[in-house]
């Protein structure tokens, strides 16, 4: 009996979730034209075209949709059981790169306490962050993503989540801006500047602007940005409002510190928004994982410690 080519395993894995030969190519740092050459001997193999044109681009066949999920799986169980035995995990000499997607504001507020935290005990780990262009659970059904953080959206009823901590939004001006000077600040104020918001989906709107409605007011959005970082720099220089995390201000020239005076005024938003619920989600195939499990408690341990710092 002759015994299938494993190695084939990931390159099927690969190819069927870049969907191209190009994009597989660089994923296994290899030519196109042996990228080329690996579709040919997987399609003798399965008895099945698995990539075929359609106008300029090439879309998977229905047998390469039904498979992909198995192969990625398969993929997954072989890189597992190839690894160093995981049973007694030994941090001072763990060899390996976990990628972290989040938003930049996660990043600035927690990124380096984590990264400190990382090293102390396993010097030999390294922590990418990945961007989060937007919620979804392709990046960790894929395994190109270790753990997410975030706020919960449409991620599947298998990924698995863990709550960090609650948070709620706040408002920040300029030190000096008219809104500094008010000590009981109403909702008619607040909506008579122009605001800066961070939407990822180039989207304004959100549940200030809800609250406002229903106060009959609407306020003038006058920037849109990426990033809460942004945001923050844009009201800095400006008199337009940026609305944030709380948990954001933590790092944030929101006090005066050693000397150094306050660049920023932050303020409780004159209307009710409901808190944000910061989650860790990763996908059930690191549920056991000890290496990943000790991540997950580290991420957990110092987000908390921050918040009461």
């Amino acid at each position: 009996m002759t015994e299938p080519d494993l190695n084939l395993l990931i390159a099927l894995d690969v190819l069927l979730a870049e969907g191209s030969v190009a994009g597989a190519a660089r994923r296994l740092r290899l030519s196109a034209s042996a990228m080329s050459r690996t579709l040919s001997r997987l399609r003798t193999a399965t008895s099945d075209p698995l990539l075929v044109r359609a106008v300029r681009h090439m879309v998977l066949t229905p047998y390469a949709e039904q498979i992909r999920e198995r192969a990625q799986n398969a993929a997954f169980e072989a890189r597992a059981v190839l690894r160093p035995s995981s049973t007694v995990l030994n941090l001072a000499t763990l060899e390996r790169t976990f990628i972290l997607r989040s938003n930049d504001g996660f990043v600035v507020t927690f990124g380096a306490s984590l990264i400190a935290a990382v090293a102390t005990v396993a010097p030999k780990v390294c922590l990418r962050f990945a961007p989060k262009p937007e919620k979804s659970a392709k990046s960790l059904r894929e395994g190109r993503v270790d753990l997410e953080v975030g706020v919960l959206g449409n991620m599947g009823p298998e990924i698995r989540l863990q709550t960090l901590f609650r948070d709620r939004f706040m408002g920040v001006v300029r030190k000096g801006h008219p809104l500094e000077q008010l000590t009981a600040m109403t909702a008619a104020q607040y909506a008579s500047f122009g605001h800066v918001v961070v939407s990822r989906r180039e989207r304004s709107a959100g549940p200030v602007d809800d609250a406002l409605a229903e106060l009959g007011l609407t306020r003038r959005i006058a920037a849109v940005v990426p990033g809460f970082s942004a945001a923050v720099a844009v009201a800095q220089a400006s008199d337009l409002v940026a609305l944030v995390p709380s948990s954001f201000l933590i790092n944030q020239p929101i006090i005066e510190r050693n000397g150094s005076a306050a660049m920023l005024h932050a303020f409780e938003l004159p209307v009710k928004t409901e808190e944000i619920t910061l989650s860790q989600m990763w996908h059930p195939r690191s549920e056991v994982d000890p290496a990943h499990r000790w991540l997950r408690q580290m991420v957990l341990s110092v987000c908390r410690q921050r918040l009461l710092e």
